[in-house]
């Protein structure tokens, strides 16, 4: 084909790329745009014509601007190609991230025609970036129901909810202890809903305080405050389309509070130092492990914030309300651990599920778990012992039930009380320990401390 020929296609031929393109002279006005331009950011061909670039609030470009000399690009000073990852700002107000690729063009002689401009959507790839890293969070768990684990009524009343849940856009609220697994139920709500193929954001809002909170959230612009150098794309900006899930919502500060009832009754925002309201569709997940009511009486939470965040509410029970999902969530943790350490070990010793049985477990799973790995630094093969188990989930056990034990016999009589018990359960450890109201872990645990011999006691 004819150069001619080539120059008579060339807006054709642009118009077929998938990247927008942007011709800019050197005054810093748009000469051309192709059609991919025109859909990425929503503006037309006509609304952009002969206007500065500096349309696009480019946060990245904005550094280059050399402000002594009236504007005038620093690309064209040190005529350097640029590639950068940044935000523009469309038509609507939104942030789009972007790659953008800059270049000078040039006449024969070298002197600086204007700049050529690509810009390359990376939204998705963000999008999955956050995907990847919150499913490689998500690796080691697995379950009856994504990654739940249990099969008592408590808990599979609360599978029913979620699914129910999952079909609506009405805000949901997870109630529940630290530890019950509130993450694993607000990713479920996701995975379940019509939204599953969109963001889901998590988000803690006991992490920052109250100014980084709400830079956090609802994004700023360059220059809203003191070491903004670039604009930052807020967490519900990110979730458009999506889920949003604000864990320890409780944390909350009043002002943000007011922020969040405007964005679930409006659907709009403002960023940091902007007044231009930007438009979400996001459903709102919310969690907290305190009580809400209280905080109003007190007014430390908004009641009218309360209303509109409490529409679907799930009470995750604590996993003493649960005991008999325990064996199922030993299991389950220690086939991952064996994968992960490569050791051979391979359950609990009848004391050491005793234990686990009887054990109150104020930290609820995440204890548990914690207790698991500490058992495979600990043990070698086999299985795991109470030698083997944390310390302080030892103490903690003997202390509570210890309480009604000293406060029937006194401290010096315990030894003889347990004797006793023993005696009168002909030698069997587990009828002694209904016997005292204790667990059959802490009548062994008496029994060492005491030097006990049973069948000393037994024949004596």
């Amino acid at each position: 084909m004819k150069e001619q020929e080539i120059n008579r296609y060339w807006k054709r031929v642009i118009n077929t790329m998938n990247d927008g393109l942007m011709i800019v002279g050197t005054d810093g006005s748009i000469i051309m745009v192709n059609e991919a331009f025109e859909q990425l950011t929503g503006y037309t061909s006509d609304e952009v014509l002969g206007r500065p670039c500096t349309l696009l609030k480019c946060d990245a470009c904005e550094r280059a601007l050399n402000q002594e000399h009236g504007g005038w690009c620093a690309l064209f000073d040190h005529e350097q190609d640029i590639k950068r990852r940044c935000l523009v700002m469309k038509k609507d107000g939104t942030y789009l991230p972007v790659l953008k690729n800059a270049s000078i063009l040039k006449d024969e002689k070298g002197v600086p025609l204007g700049s050529v401009e690509t810009l390359t959507d990376i939204s998705e790839i963000d999008r999955l970036d956050e995907e990847i890293c919150q499913l490689s969070r998500q690796l080691d768990r697995d379950g009856d129901f994504h990654g739940i684990i249990g099969k008592s009524p408590v808990i599979q009343n609360v599978f029913d909810i979620i699914q129910k849940a999952a079909q609506s856009d009405a805000p949901v609220i997870i109630y529940g202890e630290s530890g019950t697994g509130k993450e694993l139920v607000a990713r479920a709500i996701h995975l379940l809903g019509k939204r599953k193929e969109a963001p889901f954001i998590q988000f803690n809002c006991a992490a920052l305080n109250e100014a980084l909170l709400e830079s956090e959230l609802f994004g700023h612009i360059k220059g809203a405050f003191t070491g903004a150098y670039r604009h930052r794309l807020g967490r519900f900006e990110a979730a458009n389309g999506g889920n949003i899930f604000l864990d320890e919502i409780g944390d909350a500060p009043l002002s943000i509070q007011v922020k969040l009832l405007r964005i679930l009754e409006t659907k709009q925002f403002e960023r940091v130092g902007d007044h231009r309201p930007v438009s979400v569709d996001v459903r709102i997940i919310t969690a907290t492990n305190k009580n809400l009511e209280e905080m109003i009486a007190r007014k430390e939470f908004r009641e009218d914030f309360f209303f509109r965040i409490n529409v679907i509410p799930i009470h995750l029970p604590p996993l003493r309300h649960r005991a008999e999902d325990i064996p199922q969530l030993v299991n389950a943790f220690i086939r991952r651990l064996q994968t992960r350490t490569g050791k051979n070990i391979t359950g609990l010793t009848r004391e050491a599920m005793e234990l686990f049985m009887a054990y109150h477990w104020p930290g609820n799973v995440r204890e548990l778990k914690s207790a698991l790995e500490y058992a495979f630094v600990i043990g070698e093969q086999g299985s795991i012992s109470l030698e083997a188990l944390p310390p302080q989930l030892l103490k903690k056990e003997r202390m509570r039930e210890m309480e009604p034990f000293v406060a029937d016999y006194g401290d010096h009589g315990e030894k003889n009380a347990l004797i006793d018990a023993l005696r009168q359960s002909n030698g069997n450890q587990s009828q002694a320990a209904r016997l005292l109201g204790i667990s059959r872990v802490t009548v062994w645990n008496r029994m060492r401390k005491y030097g006990i011999d049973l069948k000393r006691v037994m024949t004596t």
